[in-house]
């Protein structure tokens, strides 16, 4: 077992950043870590080669995808496929997403 503290916690992006990831936790077949957006920001990731969970812990904005776009908030918890594009916008409040990859993020290469 293991306590990960301060997972999900909005912690304000390094000066020079424009966004803040921090991993918190990597086995072979999952990682979880910390992905902020301050208000106002503007979400560069690329798609992932891995499978994701969002769980939405502070802050609002939209989430757009391919698919369709909604509505985010405290409590959402988003499922995005490996190698779906994908972006938060219309951050209105500093965004703190708690965030799983399945497996390890970065474990299937190119991430």
């Amino acid at each position: 077992m293991q306590i990960i503290e301060g997972a999900g916690r909005w912690t304000r992006p390094p000066a020079g950043t424009a966004n803040d990831w921090v991993e918190h936790l990597k086995v072979p077949d999952l990682s979880v870590g910390t992905y902020c957006i301050p208000a106002g920001g503007v979400d560069d990731q690329s798609p992932h080669t891995e499978d994701e969970v969002y769980v939405v812990t502070a802050g609002r904005a939209r989430i757009v995808t391919p698919g369709g776009a909604a509505e985010v908030g405290p409590g959402a918890v988003v499922f995005v496929p490996a190698g779906e594009e994908h972006r938060f916008v219309d951050v209105t409040e500093d965004l703190a997403l708690l965030v799983f990859f399945g497996p390890a993020y970065g474990s299937r290469g190119g991430a």
